[in-house]
């Protein structure tokens, strides 16, 4: 499977990205916490020209602490600050400007050593789509001003915000890259809500995200949708259909004969796991 999705405002994004790097001071690079490699978009390195950069490791609430914890010490070896933050909750959130100064601080310093008095660091937020950007700015700037939602792609054009006194952030809509080869990434984006489902079956979608945690969260799963009559060591088709099935029973997505409509089910089974409704889970880690 190999998965293209690049509509046309993201081409115009990526350049009108490149036209306004002359004015930003640092780039703030938002990844989803639960699987920081997938939601990374490759291309960014080549559009942002090594712009100083940090990394926050959004919707961490939802990610497993350990494993974003294994992130941040990835990322340092890197020789890059990353830190965990939640949009929604506005975990850590505050500290936002204060890290970018700090990024700053030689640059800074320079200017005061020369009499200049440093104005308000412009900052770049990038991410891929539905990763948590309007959210962040709406929590950074203490307002509702860029338009948010729990679907891909609702930020289309660019905007600056002011944030406080010391800080000034970019908008910018979510970028993926032209195509994914490896499918697997397309499917993480998908079981966490970074791509429409209109573009993947939800059914393939939450059999990926079943049988992922039937190997790494399966207390979770068991817990959830009283599977302890079931095996988690039975990490096949058949078991995750019988899973599914499950779900389907619990949920009300029973049919007429007694049948499951499995795509409800389905569909279901993924908005509860993106809500946090099966605890803490990551779908990568470092090492």
């Amino acid at each position: 499977m190999t998965i293209q999705w690049f509509p046309g405002h993201m081409t115009r994004a990526r350049r009108q990205i490149q036209d306004k790097l002359k004015l930003i001071d640092v780039v703030i690079e938002l990844l989803d916490a639960r699987l920081p490699v997938s939601s990374r978009n490759p291309m960014i390195d080549e559009i942002l020209q090594g712009k100083p950069r940090m990394i926050l490791l959004n919707k961490s609430d939802l990610a497993d602490a350990k494993v974003t914890q294994e992130w941040i010490e990835y990322f340092k070896k890197e020789g890059i600050t990353a830190f965990p933050v939640d949009a929604s909750t506005g975990t850590n959130v505050k500290d936002i400007p204060t890290q970018a100064k700090l990024l700053l601080k030689e640059k800074i310093d320079r200017q005061i050593a020369k009499g200049i008095n440093p104005r308000a660091v412009r900052g770049l937020i990038v991410g891929i789509p539905n990763v948590g950007k309007s959210t962040l700015i709406n929590r950074l700037a203490g307002r509702n001003i860029a338009a948010t939602g729990d679907r891909p792609g609702v930020t289309k054009g660019q905007q600056w915000i002011k944030v406080g006194k010391e800080m000034e952030l970019l908008d910018t809509p979510g970028i993926l890259w032209p195509k994914f080869e490896d499918q697997n990434v397309g499917y993480r984006l998908a079981v966490t809500g970074a791509i429409k489902e209109e573009i993947l079956n939800a059914e393939d979608i939450a059999f990926f995200g079943i049988s992922y945690l039937m190997r790494y969260y399966w207390d979770s799963l068991e817990e959830r949708y009283g599977l302890q009559e079931f095996s988690k060591d039975a990490d096949d088709s058949d078991s995750v259909v019988a899973i599914m099935e499950q779900v389907g029973r619990i949920r009300g997505c029973v049919v007429s004969g007694g049948r499951i409509d499995l795509e409800k089910a389905s569909r279901a089974f993924l908005r509860e796991l993106r809500a946090g409704k099966m605890g803490r889970f990551s779908m990568e880690a470092p090492y």
